[in-house]
């Protein structure tokens, strides 16, 4: 007899646990008290869970886990930042990295095993795509960082804010991502602001949509170019959604919200490439209507890459003629180079399975959205 697979209560939000007790013969409460020994206390044994009766806790044992993935490597950067490395299976790695900024401590999460994108200044990209991470495995990196640093209590925590810019994209992701994303944002567990909680898209514009109606997290955008013929050699997914086509999905999911947020406009600076003057002016007004903040960020190498970073002088050039356009701009500091934990270097381990010209090829086919139910709600 084939033995039962044990339910990973790691991943489970809060409507995902109540409806496991619920088909247990269990009151929704436990889910609240599950989800309180899981994230906040950090607790994967059962018999530690010591408000529930010891019949209750055999169940638990006979038919769930509680299972994170394996950290293999932590390294700290001489600036603070701090890079985990953690191990999924079939030999694959993804990668996890904490970044300090004062009283702020941004965690960047990864949502899948490379990323099948093929962006060309990405070293990720370069690694290829294996397969989507489980939201057990996405919030599990969130765990880990705790673990490392302590408490989740909102006085003492040094993790304020989750950014979902890691490896992969996390639109292709959808429900695990969303089911994570609430894990974090749940009271019983991470107790993270709605808008401390940041999602990195390339611009999968169905699955935006759809985002706006489940949350108002907060969104940034991958453009890096400001006209679509560079845009679809940076990133070839704007070959299928091009840039007004973005650009009007980012109002509407701006919109959907409190119509106070704004969007964040990541653009990687390319020395020669997307950074002259006549560029910034391109960029000021495709943005124009738009409610926009940009993010300008200095190039970050990594081998095999024929790009160079901007000159501190170009990169100046551009900050001033965005901001002198209105559009809020900020110059974000390289972090974690030393240990290629910067934006752009993670490439963990991935068993690539595609080929690079079926994933360039595939994005010029229909982008298929998953329709399936969310594992939960979203709390506000």
């Amino acid at each position: 007899m084939q033995e039962q697979t044990k339910v990973n209560l790691l991943g489970l939000d809060r409507q995902g646990m109540e409806a496991f007790f619920t088909n247990m013969g269990e009151k929704a409460f436990r889910a609240s008290q599950l989800l309180k020994w899981i994230h906040q206390f950090g607790v994967d044994d059962f018999d530690e869970m010591s408000n529930m009766s010891k019949a209750l806790r055999e169940r638990l044992k006979q038919v769930a886990e509680i299972r994170a993935p394996e950290v293999v490597l932590d390294q700290g950067s001489k600036d603070g930042t701090h890079k985990w490395v953690l191990r999924m299976d079939r030999g694959n790695n993804i990668e996890t990295v904490f970044i300090p900024d004062g009283e702020r401590g941004t965690l960047c999460v990864s949502s899948q095993v490379g990323c099948a994108l093929a962006c060309s200044f990405c070293s990720t990209a370069q690694q290829g795509f294996n397969r989507n991470l489980s939201a057990a495995e996405i919030v599990g990196q969130l765990r880990a960082a705790y673990q490392y640093f302590g408490t989740v209590h909102r006085d003492e925590r040094r993790i304020t804010n989750v950014v979902l810019m890691g490896m992969g994209e996390p639109l292709l992701n959808f429900d695990e991502v969303v089911a994570a994303m609430n894990i974090m944002m749940d009271d019983d567990s991470y107790g993270l602001s709605k808008r401390r909680v940041t999602l990195s898209t390339s611009g999968v514009v169905p699955a935006m949509d759809r985002l706006a109606e489940v949350t108002d997290v907060s969104l940034a955008v991958s453009l890096h170019a400001p006209d679509d013929a560079l845009r679809d050699e940076l990133v070839p997914l704007n070959k299928k959604y091009p840039i007004q086509e973005l650009l009007a999905a980012c109002k509407r999911y701006a919109l959907a919200g409190n119509g106070k947020k704004k969007i964040t406009f990541e653009y990687v600076m390319l020395d020669g490439v997307n950074d002259s003057p006549a560029q910034a002016r391109q960029l000021a007004k495709i943005l124009k209507g738009v409610p926009a903040k940009v993010n300008l960020i200095p190039f970050n190498p990594f081998p095999q890459s024929d790009y160079k970073r901007s000159s501190k002088a170009a990169i100046t050039r551009f900050w001033e003629i965005l901001m002198a356009a209105g559009i809020t701009t900020v110059t974000r500091r390289t972090r974690g180079d030393d240990i290629d934990a910067a934006c752009g270097q993670l490439v963990g381990k991935v068993t690539d399975k595609t080929k690079r010209t079926g994933r360039v090829s595939a994005l010029e086919q229909k982008v298929v959205i998953p329709q399936g139910g969310l594992i939960g709600r979203m709390e506000s």
